[in-house]
């Protein structure tokens, strides 16, 4: 299985060291500067110059990095590796493995050329995990390098590694034979490969059968060994404890690794050993028993350890009370004396540890060890182990044998969506702030495999519930911050010397009702409460802003008081944070329901009169919230014990940008999923948990396979068809079928055409005739389309792409039924792709609905709008979300906008009913309603349609007998004339009726379509039959399906494909939910096709904290899963966006890329750029006036000369007329972005000569976007930051189709390794910025041609340069020679990013010393230009 190549972010006091004079470096240059297949390695090197700087700095993290990017590693470490090798060298090449698994890298590539000595290395590296005398310290960087290989199985290499670790075979080592041989009666199949195992050992030889015995002893002597450092008072030993339970919940957590491994757990009791060990009762070692109770939690997952199978509630439930039947069995026959009372006693009554605990304690401690005997247990250790059978141990092994857990929905029940202080502060989430890698975090992990869809979403509830609160709490605490909390001497209250826009100081909200508490439920319903707000001295823009709130937007109450001295203790690992040290003391959120001026009347808009402050000004706002009911209960509990009551103390509401607030919808919505036990379709359940064939979900395997595909318009001509399936016969029906157009209608041959085989020049004695190779064969069948009507609107939009050979694949998967996965590397057509899947199923299943979904409205509204210029009528087209209104169509396609256009396309075609009538003088009413319409069709129309098929059909019918007794010429006589040309045949004649008849016909279809809409009263009721009922293509962002989830299944919301745009760009959970939109049928969902299109070489799932993107990797998405295990993928090999030297610098990536004709044929790939010497050049930018990236605020990076340099540069090209909407300003960081957005502010929004650009947005954002020019500041001059993530650079090197000028610092990134292919050709050019003169835009210079070029010297000499083409252009203008450029649209366009808050309060940036000032003109006109 192939590796997935990526890099992930980089710390930051990364690299930095890199210089001369480092000791690594220089070893370096000594040692492994160039890599060699094969080095010799000097022992001494590795033990004296590196192992033992190392251990005595404790192997700092950061050493480890620096000496995986001198290529420790691939130079020197495993070149020189051999079965001689020390076990420094073991060691070390385990400790960078382990480091570049962590951020990310390639790991196991470097391995996969030798597997026989890789074997040798981990058969050594397992030895040493198990060497005592190693420290404690050591054996845990082991385990670190053995967790990367257990999360690798995806890899072949390390899978034959880890595999027989834990087989069937560590079954050695349970207690008994007994406990065996239960084990084979729950399965059958377990003996067979038991007694498979035993025959691989009698069949080994003597080497063999050694390797065998030491695999299935290693995990069981680390469990025991494991046990024993439980025990030891060893500081040392928590660390290494802790990544023991990691290990093990990783190994729990999947079910190739669980299947045997969760039978020998539990057979030594090792929950029970950990619960009463000294080192989890020890108060400091939080960290450790949070990593126990996620280890608990999957180990006693109700899952059939065999099988996969998922318990379901009820069956959890019978065999929890099979074990206390077979104890109160077990009790009432051997200790009926003391334990009647248990043994009588109903279940529930003794499930709970309380009350075991109880019945137990009258047992001696011989009767307790006679007890656990007679149930199973084991009650005996090896000595090494350290363990004593005492009556603790036993207690405990029988409680937590018999007690009743919580299942993982009761768990995820019991969890709230809405924080408070007491969760943001809670010890497990802050440890997520602090992770550096150097401890195990009790996180759930996203990795390969899922126990079940419960488990899955269970993981994602947890992981987006502690993303979540991490932001909210660093944006209240950024808030607080800014508001500058005071305390006032006279009274001891607090006033706010600071001021924050997303803030407002308030009284005590007024309680307004509390409704009783639900059926089943103990807290009230709701309770409603009113906050008055003081928006009188708000600027207008902010109290707008305040005025935008809308229903079910989350506001946060909180309780603010000066910050104390940042005091901390330590609890684990880590700094404990308390809310007290940020001024935070108290938090609760409330739900917007409604927001009254102060006349108590409903905001709706800001009204129009109060604009920039003119009008009267507001000065008080009602706002009516639902608190949080759980919240409320619990405080009014604690004030009925004399505690504060808290909203007394409420003094701050707070809000968010409403695009980032949306987090309790969602998590309400994944809260939903997990306790609905919803399933996933049965053809796909496999595949999205795992395990199985990886490609069982492809329609090859599917019974419900197409035989036929009709393709319609996929193919422009027969010989496009045949360049379509190389290597394939194509067989076509009949002969007329070659000359004919498209619709083409392929099957796939059953039996294949035979092929005769090469002979062979050799062949062994006695070999049999080797068998004849087959070439699968296709047949083609066409039809002639179904005449559509006579006028040109009835003309259907035909594809006019020709589609390659990859892409037709990619649409002939996506047709059929299964899932597909289609690969999409920049400029390969994949949104074409899917529009035309979409296109083709919606014609060919006319009873189906699919839905669209795409992580940003951006993305969405791109394939939309394609999807419009398709042969797909617009009734059944519905865009949800806010998005809509960005869509740049004439007409809306909103759920609103969607029931307006059925209305008033009922006037238009009522209108031609009664021209209908007109045609027949049928008097009355008939166009007056849809019903009317319906009959007049029934009374009339067809009955006017049957008598002329019956005098057409006649034999002895001629054309003009049939023209004659056409029924409709009257109504037809504004269609283009003649309607029946003279020198017509009799089969034309027919097919212009047919066409007539099929005109008619959608027009009476269209009305009894909108019909409900005329029954219909109220616009809810409207909009929601049109989702469920009329519209067949529905659109939607993967946050609008989350967050409406619940509302959009409860209306009976029904489809049958999903086609996802970016899927490479959405996290796993929201991937899924876009699957679960509707209730299942039968138990089942009943989805046809999933249609996945992204690239998982560009970005991934943004996730801001390392913790949960590098530790619980949830930037996974189900696209990279599947990629990574094996799920057959199509991969999209054209490119015709750039030009081909500019798709040069990203082909490394994709080995397979080529260029489609157009982009070495057409005339703008073939010339040059007007101005510049080369299509594309990095431009080395040094420090501009001493400085180079600076850091205003952490993590807002900027750096005013490359921003200078690229405004400068987007100058000289308007200057040279290059439109302003072809040119795009990207930048890697979103400081840098707001630094050159602040100085195109001032020197080109006001100035007719520049304007602004089409867009100055992150490289991030700009993902799946393309303009002809591309200026990118790359930003960073100490070291290269997250650009080293090689998806992101390939994203921003992509995103050019004509012109590409890079601007950074030409060192920083040629001492990167992993960059300098991404950077070769660039870096091979020179690194000023060469222009050319005498030529505007367009030239007509060719790319080839030789021309005299000017050198900049820097970013002063280009803006001197530009000031005086400036000064020239003016002065031309004034002479009349030429005109200011006319005003573009789609210029200076905002991006959907959310801005950061440093960048959200401030109206302007602040920029530092350095900026070059420019005075705003007066006056826009040709004075003021320059």
């Amino acid at each position: 299985m192939a590796e997935i190549q990526q890099r992930g972010t980089r710390d930051l006091a990364v690299v930095e060291e890199l210089g001369e004079d480092s000791h690594w470096t220089q070893l370096a240059k000594k040692y492994w500067s160039k890599p060699a297949k094969s080095k010799k390695v000097k022992p001494e090197v590795i033990r004296n110059e590196i192992w033992d700087v190392l251990e005595k700095e404790e192997f700092p993290f950061r050493s480890l990095l620096l000496l995986e990017n001198l290529q420790l590693l691939e130079n020197y470490l495993w070149p020189g590796y051999s079965d001689a090798s020390t076990n420094y060298h073991v060691l070390l090449t385990a400790l960078l493995v382990t480091v570049k698994s962590r951020e990310n890298l390639p790991t196991w590539s470097i391995f996969a050329d030798d597997p026989a000595r890789f074997s040798s290395f981990f058969r050594r590296v397992l030895s040493m995990s198990l060497d005592s005398s190693l420290s404690a310290k050591i054996r845990t960087h082991l385990l670190s390098f053995l967790i990367s290989a257990f999360q690798s199985l995806d890899n072949g290499l390390v899978r034959k590694e880890c595999a027989p670790l834990v087989s069937i075979s560590i079954w050695h080592n349970l207690a008994s034979e007994s406990a065996r041989e239960h084990k084979f009666e729950e399965h059958g199949q377990l003996r067979k490969a038991w007694r498979a195992a035993a025959k691989r050992y009698e069949a080994a030889d003597e080497e063999a059968q050694a390797k065998l015995r030491f695999e299935r002893a290693w995990l069981y002597t680390l469990l025991l060994d494991f046990v024993g450092r439980l025990y030891k008072e060893d500081p040392e030993n928590v660390v290494y404890c802790e990544r023991f339970l990691e290990f093990l919940t990783d190994l729990e957590s999947q079910l190739p690794t669980r299947r045997y491994v969760n039978t020998l757990v539990q057979d030594l009791n090792l929950l029970a050993l950990i619960r009463i060990s000294p080192m989890f009762n020890t108060l400091v070692n939080g960290l450790l028993r949070d990593l126990f109770v996620l280890c608990r939690h999957f180990v006693n997952f109700s899952i059939d350890d065999n099988t996969g199978t998922q318990y379901s509630r009820t069956q959890s439930n019978e065999r929890h009370y099979e074990n206390l039947a077979r104890l109160q069995r077990t009790t009432l026959k051997h200790f009926k004396s003391k334990l009647t009372i248990l043994a009588l006693s109903n279940y529930g009554a003794i499930d709970q540890r309380q009350e075991l605990e109880g019945h137990f304690k009258q047992l001696t401690d011989i009767e307790l060890g006679e007890l656990c005997e007679l149930l199973g247990f084991r009650t005996g250790y090896p000595s090494a182990a350290g363990v004593q059978m005492n009556r603790e141990l036993l207690m405990e092994v029988l409680i937590s044998a018999h007690e009743r857990r919580k299942t993982f929905q009761e768990s995820v029940r019991d969890l709230t969506t809405q924080p408070t202080e007491i969760e943001l502060y809670d010890s497990s989430l802050m440890r997520n702030e602090t992770f550096n890698g150097a401890r195990s975090l009790a996180i759930p992990k996203i990795n390969l495999q899922y126990l079940s869809v419960g488990d899955f979403l269970w993981r994602s509830f947890i992981l987006y519930r502690c993303e979540q609160f991490f932001e909210i709490r660093g944006y209240l605490e950024n808030v607080v911050k800014r508001l500058q909390p005071e305390s006032t001497d006279s009274d001891g209250g607090v006033r706010f010397g600071g001021f924050s826009k997303m803030a407002l100081p308030i009284t005590k909200p007024a309680i307004l009702e509390a409704a009783p508490p639900k059926v089943g439920h103990d807290q009230p319903a709701y309770i409603r409460a009113e906050i008055t707000l003081n928006v009188s001295r708000l600027a207008d823009s902010v109290r707008r802003d305040w005025d935008s709130l809308r229903p079910e937007d989350v506001v946060y109450l909180l309780a603010v008081k000066p910050p104390e001295d940042s005091s901390s203790f330590t609890d684990g690992h880590y700094a404990k944070k308390r809310p007290q040290t940020s001024g935070l003391l108290t938090l609760r959120t409330a739900e917007v329901v409604q927001l009254l001026d102060e006349n108590g009347r409903l905001i709706r808009e800001p009204p129009p009169h109060q604009v920039n402050g003119y009008g009267s000004r507001p000065r008080i706002r009602r706002l009516i919230v639902h608190l949080d009911p759980v919240s409320f209960k619990a405080d009014a509990e604690l004030k009925g014990d004399g505690r504060p009551d808290f909203y007394e103390s409420v003094n701050v509401i707070v809000r968010r940008n409403q695009r980032e607030n949306n987090f309790k919808k969602i998590l309400e919505t994944i809260q939903s999923l997990a306790l609905s036990d919803v399933p996933v379709p049965a053809w796909l359940q496999e595949v999205f948990l795992g395990y199985g064939d990886p490609a069982s979900a492809t329609y090859t395997r599917l019974a419900n396979k197409l035989k036929a595909v009709d393709f319609r318009d996929t193919f422009i001509d027969w010989q496009h068809l045949v360049e379509s399936f190389p290597g394939k016969t194509i067989e076509a029906q009949s002969e007329d079928v070659k000359s004919h157009g498209p619709p083409f209608v392929i099957e796939a041959s059953t039996t294949s055409i035979p092929v005769a085989p090469k002979p062979s020049k050799k062949r062994r004695r006695g070999e049999a005739e080797p068998m004849q190779q087959t070439k699968e064969s296709t047949k083609v069948s066409t039809y002639r389309p179904p005449a559509r009507g006579p006028y040109p609107t009835d003309t259907p939009k035909m594809n006019r792409v020709r589609f390659t050979p990859a892409q037709i694949e990619a649409i002939a998967s996506g047709t059929q039924p299964g899932l597909t996965v289609i690969v999409g590397p920049p400029g390969t057509g994949k949104t074409d792709v899917a529009t035309q899947i979409i296109n083709n199923v919606y014609h060919d299943f006319p009873s189906q609905r699919t839905l669209l979904m795409a992580h940003s409205n951006q993305a969405l509204n791109q394939l939309f709008q394609k999807i419009m210029a398709l042969d797909i009528d617009g009734r059944h087209l519905l865009r949800l979300g806010q998005g809509e209104g960005d869509l740049e169509t004439a007409e809306s396609f909103s759920k609103y906008g969607r029931v307006e256009s059925f209305l008033d396309n009922r006037a238009y075609l009522l209108g031609e009913v009664d021209r209908l009538a007109a045609n027949f003088g049928a008097p009355g009413a008939h166009g007056s309603s849809c019903e009317t319409a319906g009959y007049f069709n029934s009374v009339y129309v067809q009955p006017a349609w049957s008598k002329f098929w019956d005098q057409a059909k006649a034999p002895e019918s001629a054309e003009a007998d049939i023209v004659s007794a056409f029924p409709f010429h009257h109504y037809f006589q504004n269609a283009p004339q003649p309607l029946f040309p003279p020198s017509s045949t009799k089969e034309s004649v027919l097919d212009i009726v047919r066409g007539c008849q099929s005109h008619i016909t959608k027009l009476f279809t269209s009305i009894e379509d909108i019909r409900p809409f005329e029954i219909l009263r109220s616009n809810k009721d409207k909009m929601n039959y049109l989702m469920i009922k009329e519209a067949r293509i529905i659109a939607m962002t993967t946050t609008h399906a989350a967050m409406r989830r619940q509302e959009i299944a409860d209306l009976g919301f029904h489809y049958d494909n999903v086609i996802m745009e970016e899927a490479a760009q959405i996290t796993e959970i929201e991937n899924f939910i876009p699957l679960a939109l509707q209730k299942p049928k039968d138990g089942e969902l009943p989805l046809q096709r999933v249609v996945l299109c992204g690239d998982h070489l560009q970005n991934s799932p943004i996730i801001q904290n390392m913790a949960f993107r590098q530790f619980a990797n949830l930037e996974q998405s189900l696209f990279l899963r599947l990629v990574r295990l094996g799920v057959p993928t199509i991969n999209l090999d054209h490119q015709g966006r750039a030009r081909p030297s500019i798709a040069e610098l990203y082909k490394w990536r994709y080995p397979d890329l080529k260029n489609l004709p157009n982009v070495r044929s057409e005339p703008e790939y073939l010339r040059a750029n007007a101005g510049f010497r080369y299509e594309y050049q990095f431009i080395d930018v040094p420090d501009y006036k001493g400085t180079g990236e600076s850091q205003p605020t952490p993590h807002f990076f900027q750096n005013l000369g490359e921003a200078e340099y690229a405004v400068a540069t987007y100058q000289y090209m308007r200057l040279l007329d290059y439109p302003a909407s072809k040119i795009s300003i990207l930048t890697t960081y979103a400081g840098q972005r707001a630094l050159i957005r602040d100085i195109l502010g001032h020197r080109c929004a006001k100035n007719r000569l520049f304007g602004m650009p089409r867009i100055v947005t992150t490289v991030d954002k700009y993902q799946g976007e393309q303009n002809d020019y591309i200026i990118l500041s790359l930003t960073r001059t100490r070291h290269p930051g997250y650009l080293r993530d090689i998806r992101r650079l390939t994203v921003a090197l992509s995103r050019a189709r004509l012109g590409l000028y890079i601007l950074g610092r030409r060192s920083v990134f040629r001492s990167t390794p992993e960059l300098l292919q991404a950077f070769k050709l660039p870096l091979d050019r020179p690194e000023k910025l060469l222009l050319t003169t005498g030529e505007v835009f367009p030239t007509q210079r060719l790319m080839e041609d030789q021309v005299e070029e000017t050198e900049m010297a820097g970013v002063e000499h280009l803006g001197q340069y530009v000031f005086e083409m400036t000064q020239a252009k003016v002065k031309m203008l004034k002479r009349g020679e030429g005109q200011l450029p006319p005003q573009e649209v789609n210029v200076g366009m905002v991006d959907e990013e959310v801005v950061d808050d440093a960048e959200m309060e401030d109206e302007e940036m602040d920029v530092g010393d350095g900026e070059i000032k420019v005075e705003e003109p007066e006056e826009p006109e040709l004075d003021s230009i320059t």
